[in-house]
């Protein structure tokens, strides 16, 4: 899994993956039909992405499809919006990282902290829990 720190970095290395793929199609003969992609949150709070070029709709990758069809192809050719393919990216299929190489859709947890913010909290029968 190759991950990268920009979203165009991601694309251009789909990119050239596909066409390293497609031996016996010409460059500019290339067709692809579904763009897939897949956002990346470190622990060190860095934001990483991966992407992936496919010939058929509905083949599986690491990736989250996001277009197909003439959408895809568009992606491929460089022509899109990295702002629109940002906001058409669905924060609840970004994955955490919680060990080195490990991902989840939720991030991880510090104990203490989870504690420290269950006590803060915790129902301590104040007026204001009554209104609850």
């Amino acid at each position: 899994m190759s991950l990268y720190s920009t979203l165009e970095e991601a694309i251009d290395a789909a990119r050239e993956e596909f066409l390293a793929s497609q031996t016996d199609v010409h460059e500019d003969d290339v067709s692809v039909s579904q763009f897939s992609l897949q956002k990346y949150v470190m622990q060190d709070g860095d934001i990483m992405w991966q992407a992936e070029f496919f010939d058929g709709e509905g083949e599986q990758g690491e990736c989250l499809p996001i277009c197909s069809g003439e959408a895809a192809q568009a992606v491929f050719d460089g022509d899109f919006d990295e702002v629109e393919l940002r906001q058409e990216w669905q924060s609840e299929n970004t994955l955490h990282e919680w060990d080195e190489g490990e991902f989840q859709l939720e991030p991880p947890r510090d104990l203490e902290e989870g504690e420290a913010a269950a006590e803060e909290w915790e129902d301590d029968d104040s007026p204001s829990d009554k209104w609850a």
